[in-house]
């Protein structure tokens, strides 16, 4: 099993300046990282507290580093090697889900599932697997998504809901929660084909579980269903995360090859920019195909065209806030 040499902490706003007293104070050599408040190499070390609060250590000594220095002095308590202590479940056999695509105005929303046992978990930590959002390069989530598809074989499972479906299901829903509850239940579904003795299925906190539990069928109405609020801490949900985001940043190059406009993540005004693009080659109805319908983004985009959504009749109705969460679940 490879030597894990890469660990990623949350940091507090206290424990982000008891870090910097102690980067300030030790052998380091200060290097210039984007985003970063401080970022310094050490012997075999290298140590970036971000402004989010998110401290990277990576190198040969790495681990030293966490165990002698960070976990008595900054976090106060040893993490490295007690995983299944803090979490006990974590490491039982269960499978995790998570969604990619949910805020972006371009592309699929993509659900996916990952199942994980105690020797999966071991491996996850090697490679160390973590939640996409602290992923900043698609290529790297997407190499680890190869990576985590490597180790578990079969166990996995990947619902697509391309635009077209999408724009659709949103016709008749009218709830984007709702539509994540029918994928969330389509991937337990697909995955207990494979692992049918799975105990339970763990997802980030995004509504309330009866929906999930609705939508499920004959084989899903026995497994456990738990959500809780940061569920990427988890191992499973983790490797799920990664495994959506690859599968959406994949169907976004794919989307964007087949209509000869690259794709933009996000709904900024660069993504509002490739869509008049779209427009002007394909004609309004393009946005079928292509974006989430009931995005504000398409309304401001087809007047920027110099169109009204008179012009595409079966796109979903606008909403303002397209992608509201309860307070305890994690932002869009």
């Amino acid at each position: 099993m490879p030597v894990k040499n890469s660990y990623t902490f949350a940091l507090s706003p206290d424990q982000q300046e008891k870090l910097l007293n102690l980067l300030g104070r030790g052998n380091f050599r200060p290097v210039d990282v984007p985003h970063t408040r401080m970022a310094v190499l050490g012997d075999n070390v290298n140590i970036s507290l971000y402004k989010s609060g998110k401290c990277v250590v990576q190198g040969k000594g790495a681990t030293d580093w966490v165990t002698f220095h960070l976990e008595p002095e900054v976090l106060g308590e040893a993490r490295l090697g007690y995983e299944d202590v803090h979490d006990p479940a974590a490491a039982q056999p269960h499978m995790g889900v998570d969604e990619s695509g949910k805020g972006d105005f371009f592309g699929p929303l993509v659900i996916a599932a990952a199942y994980v046992n105690a020797e999966i978990v071991d491996t996850f930590r090697a490679l160390n697997v973590r939640d996409s959002k602290t992923i900043t390069s698609d290529k790297v989530a997407e190499d680890m998504a190869d990576k985590i598809a490597e180790v578990l074989g079969r166990r996995f499972a990947i619902v697509t809901i391309g635009p077209a479906a999408y724009n659709r299901m949103y016709g008749t829903m009218k709830n984007v929660n709702a539509m994540l509850a029918w994928g969330h239940a389509r991937a337990i579904e697909d995955l207990l084909g494979v692992v049918p003795d799975c105990p339970r299925a763990l997802s980030d906190q995004f509504g309330p579980t009866h929906r999930i539990e609705r939508a499920l069928m004959e084989k899903g109405k026995r497994i456990t269903l738990d959500q809780r609020p940061k569920a990427e801490s988890d191992p499973a949900v983790a490797a799920a995360s990664v495994l959506a985001r690859a599968g959406f940043l994949r169907a976004m190059r794919d989307l964007g090859n087949k209509f000869g406009v690259k794709l933009p993540k996000g709904a900024s005004a660069q993504t509002q920019q490739a869509a008049v693009e779209l427009i002007a080659k394909h004609g309004p109805e393009v946005l079928l195909e292509t974006c989430k319908g009931h995005f504000r983004t398409a309304d401001e985009v087809l007047a920027k065209a110099g169109h009204s959504r008179v012009e595409v009749p079966n796109l979903p109705a606008s909403n303002p806030t397209p992608y509201i969460r309860r307070k305890s679940s994690r932002p869009s």
